[in-house]
């Protein structure tokens, strides 16, 4: 849905389409809102923003002849540090064009950080608060 949006506001310039958060926005909508650009960001007044980083909860089993064993630990390996850079990527788009620098969000996102709607139109994660 993220790509959808962001392709069809380059697709569609005189159309504008404009992501509205209500309450709570946490993880997968924090995720959202990175797709679209900051211009277009609105939360609604009390709304709390909460960015963290991507989470991970494996279970490596090693169990079975020893290359598997190698190969299921560096699979797992392979995965946490690709994701690090998608990670990334999307903070990045959400903090472009903000006062945050991202290593300020590098620093904050492991703890959750939380922004009240307020605090992130001053920052200029989001256009402004309605």
């Amino acid at each position: 849905m993220g790509e959808d949006s962001r392709f069809h506001s380059e697709q569609e310039p005189n159309r504008r389409f404009v992501f509205l958060g209500k309450a709570a926005i946490y993880s997968a909508g924090a995720t959202f809102m990175n797709f679209f650009a900051r211009s277009n960001r609105y939360l609604t007044r009390g709304t709390r923003l909460m960015i963290h980083e991507r989470k991970l909860q494996p279970n490596v089993i090693i169990d079975g002849p020893l290359t598997a064993c190698i190969a299921n630990l560096n699979a797992k390996l392979n995965e946490i540090k690709h994701s690090i850079p998608i990670q990334n990527e999307g903070l990045q788009n959400l903090v472009a064009g903000s006062s945050v620098t991202m290593e300020q969000v590098l620093k904050l996102a492991p703890e959750n950080w939380y922004i009240e709607a307020n605090e992130a139109q001053n920052l200029w994660l989001i256009e402004g608060v309605i």
